[in-house]
């Protein structure tokens, strides 16, 4: 019997996974990948009696994959918080999803193992743009501000590294990030003694730089569109951008459109965070589109399409 873990590469799946193996420690499989590579579970192959765990994966976007799982004879374990689609019954599946606005997966693994891993779940929900519940979810552990920002940094930078087209723009493979995470149950002690967390940090710093240094292409009262170029950086910073610029400007919707070398955009979309809704419906209008209220995305978004997209943006976000 195999045990496998599947999980998105950003703060949200990583902490999650390492919450789970703190508690429950195994040896397992790894399936993972850039923030935007979603539909991970056609890479799964599983056998009856295979144990395989699900973090930050959006249902929908892995239906096929997860029946023919089931189908298989495994047992499938499901934590997300993304629009899942119809969810299947089943006796070998074991479901824990909300796409409530203020919830971000390891929330929910957090309140699966009672809280006994919650600084990792604050670190990601700091990572996954959602302040205020972080901050909730760590009024049980009595920290000081100095800390609950050194664990807002961290997931910032955890989730910074999941952004790219391909595993060639990000700093670590997220497995790799992962591995380097487990041995710390501490995040404060990771971010004292890892060398990965300087080499994230001094990234994310240069990046974010760059991007501060682009003048919005619209900007209007309900929302500001910015455009960012080809390169590297601009692919590793464009979804910590979108949530900084959130956060800076929290009544107006954000979108960061990121062209892509052989042409068309990766977009990224923040709805105002005095009021998450809209950002998964005006993505889901687009083939490759999908994410949650408060924050969404599009994998590759045509140059035909732009004129579409940008009216769609400024009808929801009036």
């Amino acid at each position: 019997m195999s045990t496998i873990d599947v999980f998105n590469g950003d703060a949200d799946g990583i902490c999650a996974l390492h919450q789970l193996r703190l508690v429950e420690p195994a040896e397992s499989e790894m399936i993972t990948g850039p923030k935007r590579d979603i539909s991970l579970l056609k890479r799964v192959k599983a056998q009856a009696g295979d144990r395989v765990t699900v973090l930050d994966i959006a249902l929908s976007k892995n239906r096929d994959a997860l029946d023919a799982l089931l189908d298989a004879g495994a047992h499938v374990r499901y934590f997300d918080h993304h629009q899942p689609g119809d969810i299947p019954v089943h006796p070998h599946f074991e479901v824990h999803i909300d796409t409530d606005a203020n919830v971000c997966t390891s929330l929910l693994v957090n309140d699966y193992l009672q809280g006994r891993q919650r600084v990792w779940a604050v670190t990601a929900a700091f990572g996954d743009n959602l302040a205020d519940a972080a901050r909730e979810a760590a009024l049980p552990l009595g920290l000081p501000a100095d800390q609950l920002a050194q664990l807002q940094a961290l997931g910032e930078c955890l989730n910074y590294n999941g952004y790219g087209e391909s595993l060639d723009d990000l700093f670590y493979d997220p497995a790799d990030l992962y591995r380097q995470l487990r041995p710390f149950a501490d995040p404060f002690a990771f971010i004292a003694e890892s060398p990965a967390y300087r080499t994230l940090k001094a990234g994310y710093q240069d990046d974010m730089a760059r991007a501060v240094a682009v003048s919005a292409a619209e900007d209007r009262p309900s929302g500001r569109i910015f455009m960012l170029p080809a390169e590297k950086w601009a692919r590793r910073i464009s979804g910590v951008f979108g949530n900084q610029l959130a956060v800076n400007s929290p009544t107006q919707a954000h979108v960061v459109l990121t062209a892509k070398p052989e042409g068309g955009y990766v977009v990224s979309v923040r709805a105002p965070l005095n009021a998450r809704r809209g950002a998964d419906h005006l993505c889901s209008q687009f083939e490759t589109g999908g994410g949650r209220k408060g924050a969404a995305g599009i994998n590759h978004l045509p140059e035909s399409e732009l004129g579409r997209f940008i009216a769609s943006f400024f009808e929801i976000y009036k």
